[in-house]
């Protein structure tokens, strides 16, 4: 199953969307806008995952779009 990761930069200043094992696709000043369009690559690559880590780079969600 595909998973796609919501992260911050090393400051959390800004938030990245990335593919499994690849370069950071998108970059987001705000961590709701990265989420956001998490949810939609995942909406579009089902099946997938979509995890999301906070500003500590902790998992603080995990979410599975079938």
């Amino acid at each position: 199953m595909k998973e796609f990761t919501v992260r911050p930069n090393k400051d959390a200043d800004t938030w990245f969307v990335k593919a499994e094992d690849t370069v950071p696709s998108h970059e987001f000043d705000k961590m709701d806008e990265a989420i956001n369009a998490a949810k939609n690559l995942g909406e579009e690559n089902k099946p997938c995952k979509v995890l999301i880590y906070d500003h500590h780079n902790e998992l603080t969600e995990e979410l599975t779009f079938d």
